[in-house]
């Protein structure tokens, strides 16, 4: 049974009900029939799904039988890739899991609670264990959990702008209805709870979003194409390399049998998975250290391909509430002392007065009597002794005849998206509810809604990126325009209305193409244009706070949702700035963009070695000559010349903005690097096996010698640029590298005869690293596509 749907045992409704709320016999009942919050949030993968994931996979089975038939036939020196596969696989572990603790302890502070009234008691309960027919108290702040009626009133104002887009409070007055993903803004109350789980209107949304799940991962699809095609090649390759060993290379079983595995171990890029779950789960804990929280690792990824960003006005590029902009008088009428005085007297301040409360209040304003705003009357008005009625409230309503010079200059300040409001005077006594007579007009108040402070300077840095900034709004295209260009996007003089829109996907993409605003968009049109520019090849992103938003967070590329909106937006985006923050945004991008950079040198890297050794295994495979290296010498030269440098590329800093085509960009570098590694160690071998009275072993330690040099060779083109910090690691490597030959018990660990100083492996290794600089330069791999327009 679904426990979201309560008519699957029905409670009735009401029943029990009182001031003092529910008692716990009224809970129990319902929590058993169903009628119950049940959240329906997404977590990240737990403990044994990571645990699957890290050991059970392809490589690890190939790698594990390998290292049984070492254990059985070889000494225990060739065994170390093992070891290496162990702890690698522990690391992998290790840190997912510390990526799962610092995210679940983030998304625990950060959860959601309701304040409900049980048996006469105030209890602080958290939203899934909301019961339908439970009395919730609202305060200022709150987000309602579910949908119901209001029980009590007191000046309760509502923000329904995460329902509708609009950004304006809503006066609530008891039996008026509420929607869940509401926030209270002023004033108080209660409400009884009416429907919960799926059937409220906040869940039912979130569901719909959920059905459109279009989740799109490049790296992922790429790094699955290597994988595949090692998978085919080493089956063949596999079969070729055992036969010529076993069969045709004059070696014994023992050795020929070393060689076979060293040749398969080596085309396995055991470490490329692990090292970008590596990646994605450091940025993740870096980025909860900014208060970001991802949900999903590879939501990363998206970080680092963005270039259109779209946002929502409410809560993204504004603040909650108004600020007051500029208040005109008329002749040397007092407007700006009254709407002072008024907004200082106020019992029950709407959201501009208390925007005019941020000026001084004048004195010698004392209030007789009042008349507190409205939502139905759109006024406010407040009689002072000796100085009359003054009234505030919207112009065709204060005034409806104003005169043209003044209404001329109201209109044109509405026209750019501003909210005006009329200031007018009265000698006439004020009776409640209603206007008083022979109004005049004192002036008017503009208000506007408070840019967030970062906006701009976040703007401008996106664009910069060559990011474009599209805003959706459910606001007045004028009003959303007004904001638009206070932050400096690009093209708000021309908003658009949602309405205009075509309904035909491809219209709709060429109709947004020098588009930065349009306004009046509900939900599923605001999916309609995250899926057009998709259309187009662009990569979105969508930051938003509301239930309007969800079915364009779930569509986009990237989902975004504001901490500070509501549950459902948390729910679905893959993305959440726990503060609301907007201008985290760029650190979240330049995040993003350094771990899809260090994927991609540690996949070059890797593939690098896969490359090298498939070559080396088809050469040696059908000329029936004995594999040049044993797992013992590839251990060391894999070690030092992809795994622990990979780790430290892993976490460098700083990139552009990631590229189409990752399987390209790391061809182009792995399959000129793995065809000269091959050849200079092949060279190597053969040259020095020649040689007159040289032994298998040394013929193998000048092959490991070269392809060492080769090795660290491709580790400095792929660090490129070489900061201090990636020099130190290539130094380290080519250190650790000299020590396994001076040391007498590296030399037998590794199976070693004494340092290749012979000319020849000196002159190989030299031309292999000119021939690898040379091709570098004529590839140019990491030449930069211009962004889309």
């Amino acid at each position: 049974m679904d426990r979201g749907d309560i008519s699957a045992r029905p409670v009735p409704q009401g029943a029990g009900v009182t001031d003092r709320g529910l008692s716990q016999r009224d809970v129990a009942a319902r929590i058993a029939a169903g009628a119950v919050n049940t959240s329906s949030s997404r977590g990240g993968r737990n403990v044994g799904q990571i645990l699957r994931a890290n050991v059970l996979t392809r490589f690890n089975a190939i790698l594990g039988a390998l290292f049984v038939v070492i254990l059985v036939f070889g000494p225990l020196q060739d065994a170390l890739f093992g070891v290496v596969l162990a702890v690698n696989t522990l690391i992998g572990i290790a840190q997912e899991l510390r990526a799962k603790r610092t995210l679940d302890h983030l998304a625990l502070l950060t959860a959601p609670r309701a304040h409900a009234i049980r048996e006469g008691e105030r209890l602080d309960i958290r939203v899934e264990d909301v019961v339908v027919d439970d009395v919730l108290e609202l305060r200022p702040g709150d987000q309602i959990p579910a949908d119901g009626a209001v029980l009590r009133a007191d000046g309760l104002e509502v923000d329904e702008s995460l329902v509708s887009g609009e950004s304006m409070p809503v006066e609530k007055h008891p039996d008026d209805p509420l929607r869940s993903g509401s926030t209270v803004l002023a004033g108080s109350g209660a409400m009884r709870v009416e429907r919960v789980g799926s059937e409220a209107f906040a869940q039912r949304l979130e569901l719909d979003a959920r059905r459109f799940d279009l989740v799109r991962s490049d790296l992922r699809r790429d790094i699955n194409r290597i994988l595949q095609v090692v998978s085919w090649l080493m089956v063949p390759l596999g079969a070729l390399l055992v036969t010529s060993q076993v069969v045709r290379s004059g070696q014994t079983l023992g050795d020929a049998v070393r060689g076979s595995v060293a040749g398969i171990g080596a085309m396995v890029p055991e470490g490329l998975v692990l090292l970008a779950t590596i990646a994605f789960a450091v940025g993740a804990v870096r980025l909860a250290h900014k208060r970001v929280l991802v949900q999903e690792l590879a939501a990363i990824e998206g970080l680092a391909r963005v270039d259109v960003l779209c946002i929502d006005k409410t809560g993204t590029l504004t603040e909650p509430g108004l600020e007051l902009a500029e208040v005109t008088a008329v002749g040397d009428a007092p407007a700006r002392d009254a709407l002072g005085a008024i907004a200082a007297q106020s019992r029950a301040p709407n959201a501009t007065l208390r925007a005019a409360r941020a000026a001084p209040a004048p004195l010698g304003w004392e209030p007789v009597r009042s008349s507190p705003f409205s939502s139905q009357r759109r006024w406010s008005a407040m009689e002072f002794a000796g100085r009359g009625t003054w009234v505030i409230g919207a112009p065709e309503v204060v005034m409806p005849a104003l005169e043209p010079p003044y209404a001329r200059e109201v209109n044109e300040r509405a026209a750019r998206g501003a909210r005006v409001l009329l200031v007018a005077h009265s000698n006439e006594h004020l009776s409640p509810g209603a206007l008083p007579a022979r109004l005049r007009c004192a002036g008017w108040a503009v208000y506007e809604e408070r840019l967030r402070p970062d906006a701009r300077q976040t703007i401008d840095y996106l664009r910069s990126q060559g990011v474009r900034v599209l805003v959706l709004s459910g606001d007045d295209p004028r009003t959303v325009a007004a904001v638009a260009r206070r932050a400096g996007i690009p093209g708000a003089d021309r908003p658009l209305h949602a309405a205009s829109l075509p309904a035909d996907q491809a219209a709709l993409a060429a109709a947004l193409r020098e588009v930065a605003v349009v306004g009046r968009v509900e939900p599923h049109r605001k999916r309609d244009v995250v899926l057009a520019l998709q259309g187009q090849g662009h990569v979105v992103a969508m930051t938003g706070d509301g239930v309007n938003d969800l079915l364009a967070l779930k569509a986009a590329d990237l989902g975004i949702a504001i901490g500070t909106g509501s549950p459902a937006a948390r729910a679905v985006g893959r993305v959440v700035l726990l503060d609301g923050s907007f201008a985290v945004i760029p650190q979240i991008l330049s995040e993003g963009r350094r771990v899809i950079a260090n994927i991609q040198r540690v996949a070059r890297l890797f593939v690098t070695k896969t490359v090298y050794a498939t070559v080396l295994a088809a050469v040696t495979g059908i000329s029936a000559i004995p594999y040049p290296f044993f797992p013992r010498h590839l251990t060391l030269v894999s070690s030092l010349t992809i795994g622990v440098p990979g780790f430290f590329l892993a976490l460098a800093p700083g990139a552009p903005r990631a590229q189409p085509g990752f399987v390209g960009r790391v061809l182009r570098v792995a399959v000129p690097a793995g065809v000269v590694a091959a050849s200079s160690a092949l060279a190597a071998y053969l040259v020095t096996r020649s040689q007159v009275g040289a032994t298998e072993l040394a013929a193998r330690t000048a092959a490991t010698g070269v392809l060492l040099v080769v090795g660290l060779g491709v580790l400095v083109l792929v660090s490129k640029p070489l900061t201090v910090g990636r020099g130190l690691v290539t130094a380290g490597m080519a250190a650790a590298a000299v020590l396994a030959w001076v040391v007498p018990m590296g030399r037998h660990l590794f199976g070693l005869q004494g340092p290749p100083t012979t000319l020849a492996s000196a002159a190989i290794a030299a031309g292999g690293l000119l021939v690898l600089s040379a091709a570098v330069r004529v590839i140019r791999p990491d030449r930069q596509v211009p962004p889309k327009v």
